[in-house]
């Protein structure tokens, strides 16, 4: 039996008594292009990766839920409430209690389950652990409670709806569906209820190279009004030709409307805007380089996606902060051992949290090398891409 596995459960054990605990597997996942572009019903592609969150879970015949992962107290409720609570609003109970409604709003009698937790998909690591999170519990609620029948999509669109409506999160769809699909995965958001996603084949090894994560190390939870800025300030953009999101304006009209639009929504999201035009062309070139096996167009694009992100959306350093610019100094040091070969980018919401950098591997050596001495030892990770998403473990004993 696997390690981790055995250990689950045996804590499962220890906790809620020997019972027939089914065990799931939801994993991380990393944004390969369309920074920030998801919450402007955008286009992006992103893949699973070889990190995942573990849960051992049954049904308990109650309408109690208890939820405890390692490292943490046990979360515990009852069902009798499937509204947002106001004082829930940025805990993980919210969450739990949001996917549990959701199930519930399409028909499915949601009882009460015990479930214990373990994750290596580190927090705070780039790799969307909330994602991961929601989706695992998305997945146990399935199999318990809705017969296996809810699919990568719904459990994805579950999981955004408890982030936004529970806890209060203004999230994208990026991280649940990259979770919830597994392998690289293109994603057209133009319609929020039925994404398109179309699966890309494609081996970075066989290109030589290394997918390396950086994890800066910091914490991204007084950063939610950072991130909230950025779909605020496009909402204004939006807001003047009538429309909700940057995807139903017409590019040609926000470039004839500069002059009004810098004085009603300010320069910065002027720039910001430019960045998601720019971007969601990009995700369809990159998409094109992967498929033709033209790995250089691919690292030339992913290349442009990080300077505008710099640039332009400017998602790389909080505003005003003049200590703490880590990602700033993750970027300049890959540009400093990469040169002109591989890529790097700011990864995810940005604003700290990781660097994402596609390294030869010939250079992959001194590039851990010159990251973990200034970030820590660890602190930059090979990564490799998981072929599935959300799913369950039949065969562990």
């Amino acid at each position: 039996m696997d390690a981790r596995i055995e250990k689950l459960l045996g804590q499962f054990d220890t906790l809620f008594g020997e019972k027939d605990a089914r065990i799931w597997s939801a994993p991380g996942r990393t944004e390969i292009g369309g920074n920030h572009t998801d919450h402007q019903l955008g286009k992006v592609v992103a893949a699973s990766v070889d990190m995942d969150m573990l849960a051992a879970a049954a049904a308990n015949g109650t309408t109690t839920v208890n939820v405890k992962s390692e490292g943490y107290d046990m979360i515990s409720f009852t069902l009798d409430t499937l509204t947002p609570i106001k004082s829930e609003e940025g805990t993980t109970r919210s969450l739990i209690r949001g996917i549990c409604a959701e199930a519930a709003s399409r028909g499915f009698a949601v009882g009460g389950f015990d479930a214990c937790i373990t994750s290596n998909v580190l927090q705070g690591s780039g790799l969307s652990s909330s994602a991961a999170f929601e989706i695992l519990i998305g997945a146990v609620v399935n199999g318990l409670f809705c017969f296996s029948s809810l699919t990568a999509t719904d459990l994805a669109i579950m999981g955004q709806k408890a982030e936004n409506v529970f806890y209060g999160k203004p999230c994208g769809l990026m991280d649940e569906m990259a979770s919830a699909w597994g392998g690289i995965i293109a994603i057209d958001f133009a319609d929020p209820a039925a994404p398109v996603v179309t699966p890309v084949d494609f081996d970075f090894a066989s290109a030589h190279h290394s997918l390396c994560m950086i994890n800066l190390r910091s914490d991204h939870a007084d950063l939610s009004d950072e991130y909230a800025a950025i779909p605020g300030e496009l909402k204004k953009i939006s807001a003047h030709f009538g429309k909700k999101v940057l995807r139903e304006v017409d590019e040609a009209a926000f470039y004839a409307a500069l002059p009004a639009l810098r004085k009603e929504a300010g320069d910065r999201a002027v720039l910001r805007a430019v960045h998601i035009f720019n971007e969601n062309r990009r995700v369809d070139r990159i998409v094109e380089a992967l498929r033709a096996g033209d790995f250089d167009r691919f690292l030339a694009v992913v290349r442009e996606s990080g300077r505008s992100s710099w640039v332009y959306l400017q998602n790389v350093v909080v505003c005003g902060s003049t200590q703490d610019q880590a990602a700033a100094v993750a970027l300049a040091l890959c540009e400093k051992v990469l040169g002109d070969r591989g890529a790097f980018r700011i990864h995810g919401g940005g604003f700290g949290g990781t660097v994402q950098a596609f390294v030869p591997d010939d250079l992959l050596d001194a590039f851990r090398a010159e990251i973990d001495a200034v970030f820590g030892p660890g602190s930059c990770q090979v990564m490799h891409i998981r072929p599935v998403g959300f799913t369950e473990i039949k065969e562990f004993s």
